[in-house]
């Protein structure tokens, strides 16, 4: 599909999707997060799409929030149903079956956030800048950010990113679990590709089977984790991929896994 606000290149097994408003700063508003939902539908749907690596246009910003302007005028029935859109958006994410990496080119703010936030994991530049400014308008993080960042690095810090509005360098952000690793800005795109090609070299079944497990077991008690990990490690034992994988083991030779 053709889209406005959004380009993706696949090849390899990669799409890469980058959100391209930059006179915006890449900014979220409705028309953009109505093609973000159906690019994530389309690009789960895609067998030969295996990962995925979510930036932003321009050195600047990744995503620099949501779109105040649009924001300004909106009713208390608006601003409710908009911020469900997002979390809709954020979700979908979260479930798609194949990992979701972002790389963080610069201001990853209030929605931006979210967005990195609802991705498997997060690489940052260097030059990178995160967190929710929404207090400062006098709302909150909508789309999610205060459930996703509070299960990620607990609620102590969250409370201290949300509550006073400030944003933190990337540095600070990998020190506090928020990003895996931070990276030079002119070598960002090429560590998000080189880890989506390694997830794309492996079983991207048990790849889809284990973000399940660590998703959902967030959610249960360890022990109902236990139990829901080993039904799906059992399932695997009857797919095509397993069987090639571990013959290939056996006979020495390279894998060729077709994701069934």
């Amino acid at each position: 599909m053709d889209y406005k606000n959004l380009i993706i290149e696949a090849a390899n097994g990669i799409a890469v999707l980058t959100v391209n408003s930059p006179k915006t700063l890449n900014a979220l508003n409705g028309e953009v997060l109505g093609e973000l939902e159906s690019a994530f539908y389309e690009l789960n749907r895609n067998d030969a799409v295996k990962a995925v690596i979510v930036t932003g246009a321009g050195d600047k910003a990744f995503v620099a929030g949501a779109d105040i302007k649009e924001m300004a005028s909106m009713s208390a029935y608006e601003g409710h149903q908009f911020g469900l859109k997002g979390q809709r958006v954020m979700m979908l994410i979260e479930k798609m079956t194949k990992p979701v990496i972002a790389a963080v080119n610069g201001y990853a703010l209030g929605g931006g956030l979210e967005l990195a936030l609802a991705c498997d994991f997060i690489y940052a530049s260097s030059k990178a800048k995160l967190g929710f400014p929404e207090v400062t308008l006098g709302i909150m993080p909508g789309f999610g950010g205060t459930q996703n960042l509070a299960r990620l690095i607990g609620p102590n810090r969250a409370n201290e990113l949300i509550f006073t509005g400030r944003m933190i360098d990337a540095e600070k952000a990998c020190a506090w679990g928020i990003v895996n690793e931070v990276i030079a800005p002119e070598e960002l795109m090429a560590k998000a590709r080189d880890t989506a090609a390694a997830i794309t070299g492996v079983g991207t079944l048990g790849v889809s089977y284990a973000k399940n497990a660590i998703a959902n077991g967030l959610n249960m008690t360890k022990e109902d984790g236990f139990r829901y990990e080993a039904s799906l490690f059992g399932v695997l034992f009857a797919t095509k991929d397993q069987k090639e994988g571990m013959s290939a083991f056996v006979d020495k030779r390279k894998a060729a896994f077709t994701g069934k």
